[in-house]
């Protein structure tokens, strides 16, 4: 995703913006890297901004602000801000500085249908042991009002999530069906959740495990008047 080259004139307002953006991603527990690869731009275009070099677009401003859980206010209000103290630092020691602050965080609020899979919702980087304690996951609520918490982060083909479908709740608010490359494993702990997938409609209830083709169009649905929650597998090409 390219930015807008920054304009000189207004340096002073977008060198506070930037300040801030640093300092709310270090309150996030965020690395540099980390926050340019949720909001899909370069980790040198991030760098720039976070610096006053450049200057965001209002939709990665939103973004921005959506991710880190602060509103533009607060991107914007002219109180102190977070010196650029490690601009000159390697990539490798911020991300190592910024790595044990890491703490449960929201995600922001999406569109559902606007995704094809968690694969585009959460970061994933092959490693070789993760431990995942309950206040320190990544935290994401669909417009349905259907929350995906990462449980682990182990493979770049693999996501691995708590499922939460509120009462009343959709996987999609206009009820479409979804569809996306890879596979599905579901196992339901609580509750109870309508599965379509294709043409084939049921019902599946605690204790019950699923598998099915993704590609095939689906739809969750929680027709009941109690949440149901479950943990999903997630695997799709990558």
């Amino acid at each position: 995703m390219s930015e807008p080259e920054q304009d000189p004139a207004e340096s002073r307002g977008v060198g506070q913006l930037g300040s801030k953006v640093r300092l709310a991603r270090r309150e996030a527990g965020l690395s540099l890297r980390e926050l340019a690869r949720q909001l899909s731009v370069s980790p040198s275009f991030l760098s720039q901004m976070e610096n006053g070099k450049s200057q965001p677009s209002v939709a990665t401003l939103y973004s921005i602000a959506q991710v880190l859980d602060v509103s533009i206010d607060e991107l914007f209000h002219s109180g102190d801000a977070a010196p650029p103290e490690d601009a000159d630092k390697p990539e490798a020691a911020r991300n190592e500085a910024a790595a044990p602050q890491a703490h449960r965080r929201s995600l922001g609020v999406v569109s559902r249908s606007d995704m094809a899979s968690p694969a585009e919702a959460f970061d994933r980087e092959p490693r070789r042991l993760t431990v995942s304690r309950p206040d320190h996951r990544p935290r994401l609520e669909m417009d349905s009002g259907v929350i995906w918490e990462q449980l682990a982060d182990s493979a770049p083909d693999v996501d691995f999530i708590e499922i939460i479908y509120p009462a009343g709740s959709s996987s999609t608010n206009d009820q479409k069906m979804m569809r996306h490359a890879g596979q599905e494993y579901g196992y339901l702990l609580e509750g109870e959740l309508e599965v379509t997938v294709g043409f084939e409609v049921f019902t599946i209830g605690p204790g019950d495990a699923l598998s099915f083709d993704s590609s095939v169009p689906h739809l969750l649905r929680n027709r009941a008047d109690v949440d149901a929650r479950g943990i999903w597998c997630v695997l799709h090409p990558h």
